[in-house]
């Protein structure tokens, strides 16, 4: 999966199940902007004295509030309903092995929460490249299409970030772990109508 570097990619059928549901998968999504949103004010929140990472995660917050609006906009249109907040197993997996990793220190928390980040991104953007190809809703393929290309901005933001300040740690040595990781996991999910399920 080219620059994603993901180890096992989706299975083109899981947009078969998410056809069946569309209101379901679209709920799923919009709390899915809005996480991420909440995600990026965390990181700022921890670590203001970075500059550059604050400017450019502000950034990202708007997007992400944005690209929230947007998909609540298409439920309306669709006269369709926002459902309540989705619990996503998958990002609470890596949530934990998250959790597991650091050393305690600032730098390897910092490091941790951007590699949790990125990883989402990148899963994001490779699920939602797969919803552009291969879904018959016209419109939503070529949402899904301009969202792909966003998400992958924002898993190059994270990377570069967790490089750029991870002082000490092999961060590259740290990122083919948490692709092997959610390699070990990710054949779990793809089996429900939301966009990592």
């Amino acid at each position: 999966m080219g620059v994603l570097r993901l180890q096992l990619p989706t299975d083109p059928r899981w947009v078969n199940i998410v056809e069946k549901n569309i209101e379901e998968i679209l709920t799923d999504h919009a709390w899915c902007e809005q996480k991420a949103a909440t995600n990026a004010i965390t990181i700022i929140t921890n670590n203001p004295e970075h500059q550059d990472l604050v400017q450019d995660l502000l950034a990202l917050v708007k997007e992400e509030v944005d690209h929230f609006e947007q998909v609540h906009n298409i439920i309306i249109k669709r006269g369709l309903k926002l459902g309540r907040e989705r619990k996503d197993e998958y990002v609470n997996e890596l949530y934990q092995y998250m959790k597991r990793s650091g050393d305690g220190s600032r730098v390897s928390g910092l490091v941790e929460r951007l590699l949790f980040s990125a990883m989402i991104e990148a899963r994001s953007c490779e699920r939602f490249k797969v919803l552009s190809e291969n879904i018959q809703d016209e419109e939503l393929a070529v949402f899904y299409r301009e969202l792909m290309e966003s998400e992958a901005g924002h898993y190059t933001t994270f990377i570069t970030y967790a490089r750029k300040y991870g002082v000490g740690i092999d961060v590259e040595k740290r990122w083919r772990e948490w692709l092997a990781f959610e390699e070990s996991i990710i054949s779990n999910y793809g089996k429900n109508e939301t966009i990592h399920g």
